[in-house]
C-alpha cells in the first residue's frame, strides 16, 4: 500500500473533508445548510485539483539528472539509498537496517476503537548514490512515499511501520546544493591583506623572512617580496581548497515546491496524482451543479 507520511498527502484529507462536509449537511437539514457545506466542498476540491496537478507536473516537468553533473537548484535525482554511517539506522518496532522509519502503536478500547498510544519517525539524513556520485539526502519537510508497510495485531494492540529500506530504488525531488571546493567564492586580494597583516604583527618574523640588507627595516623593494611571497602561499591554499571533494545535499526547496522521496517509480506517482486530479475535478463540478438542486429543494 502506497502511504504519505510527511506533509500529509493533501487529496487523503481532504477526502475526508469532503465526506464529512456531506455529514454535517445531511445533519443540518436546512437548505442553508446543505448550500453551505456543498460550496465548501466544491472550494476544498479546487484546492485539491490545483495541489495534485502541480504535483504531478512537478515530477512529469523536471527531468533526471546525475548527480555527478547536476545544476544547483530544483532536481531529480535517482538512486539507490545508502546508510550514512554504519552501524545503520533500525527501525523502532522491527529493528530492521533502513533508511527512514515511521511507527504507530495503537491500542483497542472497545467496540473496534483504536487509540493511539505511541507514534514517531526517524530523521536521520540517508546516501543516495546513482553511480555518478553520492548525495546526502536531508528527509525533513520531505513528502514521503513508499511501499514498505507492515501491521500486526499483538492482543489489544496494533503495530504499524513504514520503511524505506537500504538499496531500494529512490526517487527524490528536491533542492541540489553542492558545498566544497569548486562553488567556493575566493577573494585572492582580501586573503594577500589579511596574510600580510598577520604577518606585520610579527614583526621579528617578517625582518628575519624579507630584510635582506638586514638594516631593521622593510623597505619598498623588501615589502613587494613580501607580498608576491603571500601571493605564492594564498594560490597554494586557494587550490587546495578547490581540489577539495564536494559534498552534495538534498533538501526542501523554497517557494513551497514539492519536495518528494519515494521508492515508487515516478511514472506511477504521477499516475496516482493524475487519477486524484480528476477525482477532485470532478467532485468540484458535481458540488456546483448541486447547489442550484438544493436550491429547488423543500425542506
Amino acid at each position: 500500500m502506497i502511504v504519505s507520511l510527511r506533509r500529509e498527502y493533501g487529496q487523503f484529507v481532504t477526502s475526508g473533508a469532503q465526506v464529512a462536509l456531506l455529514i454535517v449537511g445531511a445533519q443540518t437539514e436546512s437548505r442553508t445548510g446543505w448550500m453551505l457545506c456543498v460550496a465548501f466542498m466544491a472550494l476544498i476540491s479546487l484546492i485539491a485539483w490545483v495541489s495534485t496537478l502541480r504535483r504531478r507536473r512537478a515530477i512529469s516537468d523536471t527531468p533526471t539528472s546525475r548527480i555527478a553533473s547536476s545544476a544547483q537548484g530544483y532536481v531529480e535525482l535517482r538512486g539507490r539509498g545508502k546508510p550514512l554511517d554504519y552501524p545503520p539506522l533500525l527501525s523502532k518496532l522491527t529493528t530492521l537496517p533502513c533508511l527512514w522509519y515511521r511507527y504507530q502503536v495503537e491500542e483497542n478500547s472497545g467496540s473496534d476503537k483504536w487509540r493511539t498510544v505511541s507514534s514517531g519517525e526517524s530523521d536521520v539524513p540517508f546516501i543516495l548514490d546513482d553511480g555518478s556520485g553520492r548525495c546526502v539526502v536531508d528527509i525533513e519537510h520531505a513528502e514521503i512515499l513508499t511501499r514498505h508497510k507492515e501491521t500486526w495485531t499483538l492482543d489489544r494492540q496494533r503495530n504499524t511501520e513504514w520503511k524505506l529500506l537500504i538499496d531500494d530504488e529512490i526517487y527524490a525531488l528536491g533542492e541540489f546544493r553542492s558545498l566544497g571546493g569548486s562553488t567556493l567564492e575566493l577573494d585572492a586580494r582580501h586573503d594577500i591583506n589579511v596574510l600580510l597583516g598577520e604577518w606585520k604583527k610579527d614583526s621579528a618574523g617578517l625582518l628575519r623572512r624579507f630584510d635582506l640588507n638586514r638594516d631593521g627595516t622593510i623597505d619598498m623593494k623588501e615589502w613587494t617580496l613580501a607580498r608576491q611571497a603571500a601571493r605564492r602561499e594564498i594560490e597554494k591554499l586557494h587550490r587546495e581548497a578547490r581540489n577539495e571533494s564536494d559534498v552534495h545535499t538534498l533538501r526542501c526547496p523554497s517557494g513551497g515546491r514539492l519536495y518528494l522521496i519515494s521508492n515508487l517509480k515516478p511514472e506511477n506517482i504521477a499516475r496516482r496524482y493524475l487519477w486524484w486530479s480528476i477525482f477532485h475535478l470532478a467532485v468540484f463540478f458535481g458540488a456546483l451543479g448541486a447547489l442550484p438542486w438544493i436550491w429547488n429543494q423543500e425542506f
